[in-house]
């Protein structure tokens, strides 16, 4: 007998939600309070060590609060590889059948001039922040409207909404996130279908991320702990676009009437900031 949930927007979801790219940041935020709601989850990344750690820390709080009987499932993937991805959702399809939640949140980013980042790195970055974004998205959201019920979160970045001189790279893979997001909503819409797709544009956040790319921000940097709340609580919500905060509201709004040409130099100026 399957298990539903009643959470606090008065809604029954079954208890399922897959979250790439776990092992830290939003992703392992987004499934901390997922969990907290009463979901089943899934994790992936390519840290097992940290899947495990995460797992064990979710165990012990579910032992403490009786009411939270859910399941932590590790699967490890490395989802710059094609087949792993495909091994992701057939792992997936197989065990649970379907899921409620798909959250695409694995991705990085590099800095640095595109005549002189590092080709390999930035293949990767395609293949984990696009190509696999697009395989997962391409075969869930088929299940899902099948079913006529799921959503999924896409998480993109202020970058998908403007050029990103030094980090052109990313940001070129978080437009694409938003633009096929965008796509797809009103593919649904026209549908007249019960799925719905979310995407998250975060700015600046306190993660592993400024690490990996190798970037100082300027720019108070918000909580992974916030923005993954207010995510989750918008994506229950149904809201499409979903920003965190008032600021990159601000930055979205000037990005739609600013010429290209001049948006491009000012994204150069922030950007030489961040070395």
């Amino acid at each position: 007998m399957k298990k539903y949930f009643q959470n606090k927007y008065n809604m029954q979801y079954k208890m399922v939600a897959l979250v790439t790219g776990a092992s830290s940041g939003i992703g392992r935020d987004m499934a901390r309070y997922l969990n907290k709601l009463g979901y089943n989850l899934i994790i992936t990344a390519r840290d097992e060590q940290k899947l495990k750690e995460l797992k064990e820390e979710l165990e012990i709080k579910k032992e403490k609060n009786q009411y939270n009987n859910t399941s932590i499932d590790i699967f490890i993937a490395d989802l710059r590889k094609e087949q792993e991805c495909i091994e992701l959702y057939k792992h997936v399809k197989e065990k649970y059948k379907n899921i409620d939640i798909l959250i695409n949140n694995a991705g990085f980013g590099a800095f640095g001039s595109f005549l002189e980042t590092d080709l390999e790195t930035e293949l990767n970055m395609i293949d984990v922040n696009i190509k696999a974004v697009h395989i997962l998205t391409k075969l869930f959201i088929q299940d899902m409207v099948r079913e006529n019920k799921g959503t999924i979160l896409n998480v993109s970045s202020v970058a998908g909404f403007m050029p990103g001189p030094l980090m052109a790279t990313y940001y070129g893979t978080k437009n694409y996130v938003f633009r096929l997001s965008e796509a797809l909503r009103e593919e649904l819409r026209k549908k007249k279908s019960n799925v719905k797709i979310s995407v998250l544009c975060p700015g600046p956040v306190k993660t592993n991320f400024n690490k990996v790319a190798k970037v100082k921000f300027n720019l108070h940097e918000a909580s992974s702990q916030y923005v993954a709340k207010y995510a989750i609580d918008k994506l229950l919500k149904h809201k499409f676009l979903i920003i965190p905060k008032f600021s990159i509201k601000m930055a979205r709004f000037f990005s739609k009437i600013t010429p290209d040409n001049i948006l491009a130099k000012v994204c150069y100026h922030m950007q030489e900031k961040k070395r």
